[in-house]
């Protein structure tokens, strides 16, 4: 049903309640109206990698792990399947009558702020660094949601608008200082191309100020979001971000205050218990009834949309649509489509061994497999599990070892410090090679403890790997055997040590509850690893500017020195090799087309990444991600890829955040990761580079 035909239906609805129930209406837990035959409904659902805190659900890749696969294509059909298991569970819940938290059809995802610190905890909700990579999966992913039946599949969220990447000990009390130009340039794009180019339904706002504001009654956000991009949808706060705006921002003085603020500013919909003194606001004249029965129209325009009140082509959806066969087998490919390869002397794939020793405390750890917000998999498949039916079946002995828990120094209580090393060394010294899968989870990094995500982790400290996991891969190494480390984080980690004396590396992020899996056939050669890194991995936090800095200067790829540079961004190995050639850049009406004839001896899937660089204009990006494809090839096949730059690619914003074409002359890059020259000693090649004007 479109959004006019909703609109008078839901006018027509709301002109028949009382503002006391069209208030009622503006709490996420909303209750029944039963003389007009409304049921009640919990706004609150979580969709980031899955139905998520509702049942079993299929667990796909964290969004940090869907960003590496550059795949928009991909990221659609897991959407898709998410929204098929969202569905199917609303209308199981339906059917009995449950209409709690987490069993609705409006989900709070996804998260396009920018990971522009790798401190940030919840970066790994993200699709990661660059606002264009965010912009373009953001999209696919929100379409796959919504869908594009006669109703809404489901009703999808950008958050958290705006200006918003930690500190998480901070989020409620900051002010996040930004220029027009970084939020033109960084903060803005992917929730503009949301509302823009998706039609995301809803928008939540972060819990922090910007630029004085608070985000959740901020005027220039709104002024922003509906004037400047016509958002037609409703807005929601974060959870109890309301309370903040008196207790902790102290830009009001009581709750009744901030309730009328963020109503006279934008905010439809309260995740929290603030609109409950809407009435009161009323009373004293801070809001009309004309701004409470706008924000209900809103929200009943999109409950409309999603037919609430009808019956739609998703009633059929049950129980046996959700974690299928075909689902899981998605979450396997994009699992192994995540994993970026950092290096390779050539030990992998593997062959030619007998035995391996599988190591370390995220070999077995179901936890680290989700992430965070994430549902409940039917099964967990760690990648000791994985590499143990891969190898039994090769006829591999496995030979496992905690080797040290995660954080702690000792395993069993009464232990004494590295009590699980000796056994590390002799499975490592019996052992042909071996699989230490280090890392973190979600106790470690995540998002600020509170009722609704109680005991995850915060921001980090740090680079380094917590614990005494960094003393277990010096000890791993000083046996001499080759080894392959396995790396499962939301974020970069400091991998200086490994670089240099790691037969391999694999960043496998949090790769899904059937990860495992998705890891044994990289690692023995069914399949290929593929992905590109969605952040720049830093050699140390030292060349970062301080966390509360919001500048973007000397942060990203985009203005980062290559020498603070471990691993760049748009950086990943495969197995094979893909070649490039008769590569052209022309001019095409008010932009380029760029043709590229690729080409490869054995099957092999990459992605072809162009980067644009402003060669006359001070102070915009060292270069800037326009466009990228991934492409696979069957070994011995030959193609042609076409990429398009309109003129879009070239603009950067000025001093007002005004977008527009500033200099003349560009550098185009094409190529399989960026042209800096960290990337290309990697990668042992350069990507095509032409110089353009742009008139």
């Amino acid at each position: 049903m479109d959004r006019n035909q909703s609109r008078k239906r839901a006018e027509e609805l709301v002109s028949k309640m009382t503002v006391k129930e069209k208030a009622s209406q503006l709490l996420f837990s909303s209750p029944a109206i039963p003389r007009l035959g409304i049921p009640a409904y919990n706004w609150w659902n979580e969709a980031l990698h899955g139905v998520a805190r509702a049942g079993t659900a299929t667990v796909f890749p964290q969004a940090i792990a869907l960003a590496a696969t550059f795949d928009t294509e991909l990221v659609y059909k897991v959407a898709d399947a998410i929204s098929t298991e969202g569905r199917a569970k609303y209308n199981i819940a339906r059917k009995h009558g449950d209409h709690d938290i987490y069993k609705g059809l409006t989900f709070w995802s996804p998260n396009v702020n920018i990971f522009r610190d790798p401190r940030w905890g919840r970066g790994q909700e993200t699709y990661g660094e660059d606002p264009y990579l965010t912009s373009m999966l953001g999209i696919e992913f929100v379409k796959g949601l919504q869908g594009n039946g006669e109703y809404m599949k489901a009703a999808a969220c950008a958050k958290h608008f705006a200006v918003h990447s930690g500190p998480e000990d901070l989020r409620h009390s900051f002010d996040a200082i930004a220029s027009k130009k970084d939020m033109a340039e960084t903060y803005l794009p992917a929730f503009k191309a949301l509302v823009e180019d998706a039609g995301v339904e809803a928008v939540m706002g972060a819990y922090n100020r910007t630029n004085g504001e608070a985000c959740n009654a901020s005027p220039y956000l709104q002024h922003i979001l509906r004037e400047e991009w016509g958002f037609e949808g409703h807005f929601v706060s974060d959870c109890w971000a309301l309370r903040d705006i008196h207790e902790s921002h102290h830009i009001t003085k009581s709750a009744v205050e901030s309730a009328a603020l963020a109503l006279k500013n934008g905010c439809d919909l309260n995740c929290g218990c603030t609109y409950n003194h809407l009435i009161a606001a009323l009373n004293k004249g801070l809001v009309t009834e004309e701004d409470i029965t706008r924000s209900a129209v809103r929200l009943f325009t999109t409950r409309f949309m999603l037919g609430m009140f009808d019956e739609t082509e998703w009633d059929s959806l049950g129980i046996e649509d959700i974690d299928t066969p075909e689902h899981r087998e998605l979450a396997i490919k994009a699992a192994a489509e995540s994993f970026v390869l950092l290096k390779n002397d050539g030990i992998l794939p593997l062959k030619n061994v007998r035995s391996l020793a599988v190591i370390g405390p995220n070999a077995d750890n179901r936890v680290a497999l989700s992430g965070n917000y994430h549902g409940t998999a039917s099964r967990y498949i760690t990648p000791l599990e994985g590499i143990e039916d891969e190898a039994w079946k090769r006829g591999i002995k496995v030979r496992y070892s905690l080797g040290c828990p995660l954080l702690s120094h000792h395993d069993e209580s009464l232990a004494k410090e590295d009590d699980r090393f000796s056994e590390a060394l002799e499975a490592a010294e019996s052992s042909d090679a071996v699989i230490l899968v280090l890392g973190l989870d979600e106790t470690l990094e995540g998002e600020q403890p509170d009722d609704g995500n109680s005991g995850i982790g915060s921001d980090r400290k740090s680079l380094h790997l917590p614990g005494r996991q960094e003393k277990l891969l010096e000890l791993i190494l000083s046996t001499g055997k080759p080894c392959i480390l396995i790396l499962e984080s939301g974020s970069a980690a400091d991998l200086s040590l490994a670089s240099e004396k790691c037969s391999a590396i694999i960043d496998i992020w949090y790769p899904g509850a059937l990860g495992g899996k998705a890891l044994a056939d990289v690692l023995f050669g069914n399949t290929a690893p593929s992905g590109k890194l969605p952040v720049t991995f830093y050699k140390s936090l030292d060349t970062l500017p301080a966390y509360t800095d919001y500048s973007m200067k000397g942060r990203t790829y985009r203005y980062a020195e290559d020498e603070s540079v471990l691993y760049p961004f748009g950086f990943g190995l495969t197995y094979g090799r893909m070649e490039m050639e008769n590569v052209s850049i022309e001019k095409d009406g008010d932009g380029f087309s760029i043709h590229i004839d690729v080409f490869s001896s054995s099957s092999v899937s990459e992605v072809i990444q162009v980067y644009v660089s402003d060669l006359d204009t001070p102070d915009v990006p060292k270069r800037s991600l326009k466009a990228f494809q991934r492409v696979s090839l069957e070994g011995g096949e030959r193609r042609t890829v076409e990429i398009r730059l309109g003129r879009e690619a070239f603009m950067t914003a000025d001093d007002d955040g005004k977008m527009m074409i500033s200099g003349k002359h560009f550098l185009v890059s094409v190529g399989f990761s960026q042209p800096d020259s960290v990337s290309t000693a990697l990668m042992g090649r350069s990507p095509f580079i032409k110089e353009v004007e742009i008139s």
